[in-house]
C-alpha cells in the first residue's frame, strides 16, 4: 500500500512542469519572428521619444546577452531598443510593437524575436547553405555571426520554440533583400526560408503571414531602390507574403538605410499591415472604417474619396510607377503609402466642415485626382472634396418642394477687352412662369475669389440653392444674380492695389461697366435703375466690389463683401473721403454689408474693426461673423445667406 501511494505521488510530481507548461501557454501572448539584414539590425541611433518603455504588453526576448541592460538571451523583457544587439539602433520591429499594443486589446501582449546581421544575403537563412555561407562570409561581418553561434537561423527557431511554450507565433517580419538586389530567385530563397521556420516550429501558413518591408527609396535615389521590384512581386512565389511600403519613410544620407523618422513610419506600417490581416480596424489609409461613405464630390462609379464619421478623408489613386505620392489639401500634404498592387493610399487628419481644394502630388508635380470632381481654384482647375455639415447645412443643399430656378452658361462680346467673355446668370424658378413675361428683377452682380472663375459661386457655393430655398421661404426677394471671372483667375502678379488704384483685377471695372452691365440689361428681364442693382464679392472679389460701388455710387445702391481682401485701407481718405460724409452715404447706399469667419486668414484681415470704425464714423455698416470657419467656402455660403435677404427692401 505504501510503496502504491509513493508511485503516485512520484508520478504526480513527475507531471508537474508538463502542467506548468502546459497552463503557462497564454493564447493572448502574440509572438513574432523578425530576420534580415541592416535595416532590420537597426542603423539609426534611437531618440528620446524611442527610449521611453511601452510598458510589459511589448516584450522582446533577446537573441544575445546584453549585460549593460541587464538582459539574458532567452528571457523575456520590456521591449526598449536596442531590440537586435547592444550596439545596434532604431528597428522597423520597434514601431511595429508599439502600433499593436495601441490597437489591440488590453488583454494582448506582444513579443518580438529579433535576429539580423548587417550586409548578410538572404542565403545566410537559409538552413543548407549557412555552413558554406558562413565559410565565405566577410570578416567584418564575422563577430556577428558568431554572436548567433554562426547560425542565425537556428538561433531563431531555438527561441521560437522556447516563446511557443509562453505564447503563440502569430507572424514573421523580415527586411532583407539589399545584398541581393537583382537577383531573379531571391523570391524563391526567401520562400525555401519561411518554410523551413514553418516545418521545423510546425504552423500553418495561414495561420503565420510574412510581411516584408520595401527598401528605402530616398525619393528614386535608393542604393538598392532596384530591389523594392522583387520585393513587390514576392506576393506572387509566396501567396501568404504582404508587402509593407517604404514610400515616403525618410533615410540617411547614405540612400541606404533609414533613420529614426522612417524606421518609425515603417515599423507602424508593418503593424498596420499586420493588424489589418487579423482583422482590426486600424487608423490607416489601408483600412477604411465601416462608417466611411464616398464624398459627394466624388465622380460616380468610383469608391473613393470616402469620408468617415470623424470626419477623416480616405484617398486611392493607382499610380504602380510612382516612387513617392502625397494628398496636398490647402497646403498641408499627406503621405500616401503603397500597396503591393500599386494603389496608393492615405487617410487624413478630421477636416473642417465644408468645401475642400486637393490635389494628388506625384513625383512632385500636382495632378487632379481622377476620382473627383474638377472645380477652378487656385488658378487652375483642381480636385475638390465636400465634408458635409449636418441639418445645419440645409440652406444650400436643394430641397423637396422648392421651386428650382436656373444657372445660364452665355458669353458677350466686351468692347472694352476686344474679346469674347463668359459669364454665369442665375434666373429665379417664377422667372420662367407666363404669369410673370413681363415682370422685371433686381440684379446682384457676384463676385468669386482670387484664382477663382465664374463658376465657383454655383459649383463650390451653391449659390443657386442658397437663393432658391430663401425665395421660397420669403426672406429674399426673387432677383437675377451675374457671375463673371472678373479676371482675376491668374495669380497675383503685385502692382498696385489701393483701394480705388487696382492693378490687379481692375481690367474688369470697365467690362463690367461698359459691356456687362448693358449686356444684362438687355437680354434679361431687369429693373436698371441704381436702386435695383447690387454687387457683392468674396476675398478679391470683396477688394472689386469696394473698388467699383464706392467709385460709382450712381449706378449701385446696395453692397456687400464675405472675407473682403480689404486692408490697409485709410478710412477718412480712401474713395475721395466717401466715408467722411455719413448722412451723404447712408442716403446714397441703402446697405454696406461686411461678413468674415473667426479663424486664420480672415481673422487677420481685421474685417470686425473695420466695421466697428465704419459705425464709429457714423456709416451704417453691418457685421456678420461665421464661428470657426476660416477663408474658405462655408464661410462665403454662409455669409451670402445672411447677406441676400437685406437686398432690395427699403
Amino acid at each position: 500500500m505504501k510503496q502504491s501511494l509513493k508511485f503516485v505521488l512520484l508520478t504526480a510530481l513527475l507531471s508537474l512542469p508538463l502542467l506548468k507548461l502546459s497552463a503557462a501557454v497564454d493564447p493572448n501572448f502574440y509572438i513574432f519572428l523578425c530576420f534580415g539584414q541592416s535595416n532590420m539590425e537597426g542603423a539609426a541611433r534611437p531618440e528620446a521619444e524611442d527610449l521611453k518603455s511601452p510598458g510589459p504588453r511589448f516584450l522582446l526576448m533577446p537573441a544575445v546577452d546584453d549585460p549593460q541592460r541587464g538582459r539574458k538571451m532567452g528571457e523575456w523583457t520590456e521591449a526598449v531598443p536596442p531590440l537586435c544587439r547592444p550596439n545596434n539602433g532604431l528597428t522597423p520591429a520597434d514601431y511595429f510593437g508599439r502600433t499593436m499594443i495601441e490597437t489591440l486589446p488590453e488583454n494582448i501582449r506582444v513579443g518580438v524575436i529579433h535576429v539580423a546581421i548587417g550586409g548578410i544575403r538572404i542565403e545566410g537563412f537559409m538552413p543548407d547553405k549557412i555552413a558554406e555561407y558562413v565559410k565565405t562570409a566577410p570578416g567584418w561581418m564575422k563577430g556577428m555571426l558568431e554572436a548567433y553561434g554562426n547560425n542565425p537561423y537556428k538561433r531563431l527557431v531555438d527561441l521560437a520554440r522556447k516563446a511557443q511554450q509562453d505564447g503563440v507565433i502569430k507572424g514573421v517580419l523580415m527586411h532583407q533583400g539589399e545584398s541581393n538586389t537583382g537577383e531573379a530567385d531571391w523570391a524563391q530563397k526567401v520562400q525555401s526560408v519561411y518554410d523551413h521556420l514553418l516545418g521545423d516550429l510546425q504552423l500553418k501558413p495561414e495561420e503565420v503571414p510574412l510581411l516584408a518591408g520595401e527598401v528605402v527609396q530616398a525619393n528614386g535615389e535608393g542604393q538598392c531602390i532596384a530591389m523594392n521590384k522583387l520585393i513587390d512581386e514576392l506576393p506572387k512565389t509566396l501567396h501568404t507574403a504582404h508587402v509593407v511600403s517604404s514610400t515616403g519613410c525618410t533615410n540617411g544620407p547614405d540612400k541606404l538605410h533609414f533613420d529614426a523618422a522612417g524606421y518609425r513610419e515603417l515599423g507602424r506600417r508593418y503593424g498596420e499591415k499586420m493588424l489589418a490581416l487579423m482583422g482590426y480596424q486600424v487608423r490607416s489609409p489601408f483600412a477604411v472604417p465601416a462608417d466611411a461613405v464616398v464624398a459627394e464630390t466624388t465622380v460616380p462609379g468610383n469608391a473613393f474619396p470616402k469620408i468617415d464619421s470623424e470626419r477623416r478623408a480616405y484617398f486611392r489613386v493607382n499610380a504602380p510607377e510612382a516612387h513617392r505620392v502625397q494628398v496636398d489639401i490647402c497646403g498641408k500634404k499627406y503621405d500616401m503609402r503603397r500597396d503591393e498592387q500599386g494603389i496608393w493610399c492615405a487617410v487624413t487628419d478630421p477636416l473642417v466642415v465644408g468645401f475642400h481644394y486637393y490635389f494628388i502630388n506625384i513625383g512632385g508635380v500636382n495632378v487632379i485626382d481622377p476620382a473627383t470632381e474638377t472645380f477652378f481654384g487656385c488658378n487652375r482647375q483642381a480636385g475638390g472634396i465636400e465634408i458635409p455639415e449636418g441639418s445645419e447645412g440645409n440652406y444650400y443643399r436643394p430641397q423637396q418642394g422648392v421651386p428650382q430656378g436656373q444657372v445660364r452658361s452665355l458669353y458677350y462680346f466686351s468692347k472694352a477687352k476686344n474679346e469674347w467673355r463668359h459669364a454665369m446668370v442665375y434666373t429665379p424658378a417664377e422667372y420662367e412662369l407666363k404669369k410673370n413675361a413681363k415682370k422685371r428683377y433686381p440684379v446682384l452682380y457676384l463676385q468669386h475669389g482670387m484664382g477663382e472663375d465664374e463658376t465657383g459661386w454655383s459649383k463650390q457655393g451653391h449659390m443657386q440653392h442658397i437663393m432658391d430655398n430663401l425665395i421660397h421661404q420669403g426672406e429674399a426677394v426673387p432677383m437675377i444674380v451675374v457671375m463673371e471671372s472678373g479676371d482675376i483667375k491668374a495669380p497675383f502678379q503685385g502692382g498696385d492695389n489701393r483701394q480705388g488704384m487696382s492693378t490687379y483685377g481692375n481690367s474688369f471695372y470697365d467690362v463690367l461697366l461698359g459691356d456687362l452691365i448693358p449686356y444684362v440689361d438687355g437680354n434679361f428681364r431687369t429693373l436698371t435703375d441704381r436702386d435695383h442693382r447690387a454687387m457683392a464679392g468674396l476675398s478679391w472679389g470683396g477688394h472689386q466690389t469696394f473698388d467699383v460701388v464706392l467709385t460709382h455710387m450712381d449706378k449701385f445702391a446696395w453692397m456687400g463683401t464675405f472675407s473682403g481682401a480689404i486692408f490697409g485701407l485709410d478710412l477718412k481718405s480712401a474713395y475721395n473721403g466717401v466715408f467722411t460724409r455719413p448722412d451723404e452715404f447712408n442716403k446714397q447706399m441703402h446697405c454696406l454689408f461686411m461678413m468674415s469667419g473667426t479663424e486664420g486668414m480672415d481673422k487677420m484681415f481685421g474685417t470686425k474693426k473695420m466695421v466697428d470704425d465704419l459705425n464709429a464714423m457714423g456709416i451704417n455698416a453691418q457685421y456678420y461673423e461665421s464661428t470657426g470657419t476660416d477663408h474658405e467656402w462655408l464661410t462665403w455660403r454662409r455669409g451670402l445667406r445672411q447677406f441676400v435677404p437685406k437686398l432690395f427692401k427699403q
